[in-house]
């Protein structure tokens, strides 16, 4: 119930930040996730993405025309997300004519392009921020009459998320719809965290999570206290990082994964066929051969620092779909995590037909199975 009442809270802080309704074409002052205050005038029409994956939300809330708002955007989402950037692509073609841009953060974007596509608003995330605010950006955007407003999915996803959505939502006229969605992700997280709070005797598996093992040769990177170390606690286990971690993002050397022993290992991946051709990567996501997933996550164990720990001896190693730290489809992650760590406590939750009914109700994409893969038999 902890969860629950911490997203209440924030709830009822939202509520007062847009307490205001805004009408058709009407100026406003939006509090965005840093706590600025931005005038926009809503709803918007001409939307400047700063990450191609933004589309995980925009296509939450614009079902029918995921794209209808977006005139510019960011090209990761083909890299860091292929297989499901071509499903997107099948039914929506146009999208390729989308300009794409540089990012604030590696200080490549644009700001004349941007000028010329006359975007209502341009959503950032906000990793780039201090990059943002260095390179001068804010002040230059505003100054030709672009705001800019700062959403999170990533640093703080468990904290922010809900709010996130209704910032959106305000943006696009679709508060409604963005309260619906904050609904169901909030109850699908409850159906772990009720369930683990009535548990007696509960014993939390000490769980290592490798972010995107096998992108390159290095090991390992992992997860602090936020993003998949979280999901992890939420989902009744111990994030073995979180000691040697002290933001979100860092990194643990082979000997402290084996000093640390886990009783779980879960690998972070997807399709990064135009990031690293070939690559070791795990390749899950949708429509994911698991069989061939599965073969990937089986040699990444041959490194130092997993042959001889628990959960490579046990088969529990598990890979998950690596788009769920940066999109507002985390509870899924968190289903899933749980019934691995806890197969016993959640042997009828399923993580595929929460997912499924996720994108049936919120999403223009079928739902393709392949999100998930593990080594032991019956997971």
């Amino acid at each position: 119930m902890f969860y629950l009442d911490k997203v209440a809270s924030a709830a009822a802080i939202s509520l007062v930040l847009f307490s205001t309704a805004a009408y058709a074409g009407e100026t406003v002052k939006i509090k965005d996730i840093t706590g600025r205050e931005v005038e926009v005038k809503v709803p918007v029409e001409r939307v400047i993405l700063g990450e191609g994956r933004q589309i995980y939300f925009t296509a939450a809330l614009d079902t029918e025309k995921p794209f209808g708002r977006v005139v510019g955007w960011r090209d990761d989402f083909k890299k860091a997300d292929l297989d499901g950037y071509n499903i997107y692509l099948k039914k929506f073609p146009e999208m390729e004519k989308i300009p794409t841009f540089g990012g604030m953060k590696d200080g490549t974007f644009d700001i004349e392009q941007a000028v010329v596509l006359k975007p209502d608003v341009i959503i950032m995330n906000t990793e780039a921020k201090s990059a943002t605010e260095e390179s001068g950006y804010i002040e230059k955007l505003a100054a030709v009459g672009i705001p800019l407003v700062y959403i999170d999915f990533r640093e703080k996803p468990m904290e922010h998320t809900d709010d996130s959505m209704r910032i959106i939502g305000k943006l696009f006229g679709k508060e409604e719809r963005a309260e619906e969605f904050v609904k169901f992700h909030d109850e699908q997280i409850a159906r772990v965290t009720d369930t683990l709070a009535k548990a007696a005797d509960l014993k939390k598996p000490v769980v290592f999570i490798e972010r995107a093992g096998g992108y390159s040769d290095d090991c390992c990177m992992s997860f602090g206290n936020e993003n998949f170390g979280k999901m992890v606690e939420l989902a009744g286990g111990v994030n073995m990082a979180k000691d040697f971690i002290p933001g979100t993002f860092g990194t643990v050397n082979p000997e402290q994964i084996i000093a640390s022993n886990p009783d779980q290992v879960i690998v972070t991946g997807s399709n990064w066929e135009l990031y690293v051709p070939g690559g070791k990567w795990v390749g899950v996501g949708p429509g994911a051969d698991k069989a061939v997933a599965a073969q990937k996550l089986s040699d990444l164990m041959e490194r130092p620092g997993f042959t001889d720990v628990k959960a490579v001896k046990d088969g529990n190693v598990h890979a998950i779909w690596h788009q769920f730290y940066n999109s507002p489809y985390q509870f899924v992650a968190v289903q899933q995590i749980a019934k691995w760590l806890h197969p016993d406590l959640f042997k009828d939750l399923d993580a595929d037909a929460t997912f499924k009914e996720m994108h049936e109700r919120f999403l223009p994409v079928d739902y393709q199975p392949g999100y998930f893969a593990s080594l032991k038999a019956g997971l």
